[in-house]
């Protein structure tokens, strides 16, 4: 089983953390985004939409990290990141769309304005458009620490496929300047996270 990925990529991150958490033995090749390598002929074969991570094996291609995710999962029995119950499933996906919708824009607005555009050598952050990341990042963010002001974690099932999603595009608040160190339950959430296993052994993949 292969995954194609970037170490800088909080797309990545997800689904190494769930790939570590379950034990799952991946044959990772960085994708060199820096460099243009996710618009090369060869890997847009395997996605279409320039984009990492990509997942491959015994000959199925997959895309989207939430699907990659949720695809390890039920490779995996037992687990209980990705229960089989309905309403549990419908919950911890009510979480993994809500990311997608609502967290991941403005963390991609401000990954890219505060860090990724002058690695990249694209000039400096705009100042109107970190004021819109803050924004939306903000409103979202507020949302997720009022849901976990009594939680340990984001769902009733315990520690879930959610969870490892929201938390790694929260791990570049530093790097990346997102206003929300005074949300003090989703940072007590964040570092529940932090202690694991699977986060410790994907920064060390990460580096």
């Amino acid at each position: 089983m292969r995954l194609y990925y970037h170490p800088a990529s909080t797309c990545s991150r997800r689904v190494l953390l769930t790939a570590l958490h379950l034990e799952i033995k991946l044959d990772l090749v960085i994708v060199d985004l820096f460099n243009g390598a996710q618009n090369t002929p060869q890997f847009l074969q395997l996605n279409p939409n320039h984009q990492v991570p990509v997942l491959e094996h015994d000959g199925f291609v997959l895309w989207e990290s939430y699907a990659i995710m949720q695809y390890l999962a039920d490779l995996t029995a037992p687990q209980t990141l990705y229960p089989m119950d309905a309403s549990a499933r419908a919950d911890i996906n009510r979480w993994l769309f809500w990311c997608g919708q609502h967290l991941m824009p403005s963390v991609s607005l401000l990954n890219w304005e505060n860090s990724i555009k002058f690695l990249a050598g694209k000039g400096v952050a705009d100042p109107q458009e970190v004021g819109r990341g803050e924004q939306l990042i903000t409103e979202a963010a507020t949302v997720l620490d009022r849901h976990l002001a009594q939680r340990d974690w984001l769902c009733d099932s315990g520690l879930s496929l959610a969870d490892f999603a929201i938390a790694a595009p929260l791990a570049d608040q530093i790097r990346s300047q997102f206003p929300i160190a005074d949300l003090l339950h989703l940072q007590r959430w964040l570092k529940r996270i932090q202690i694991l296993d699977a986060w410790k052994s994907s920064e060390v993949v990460a580096n």
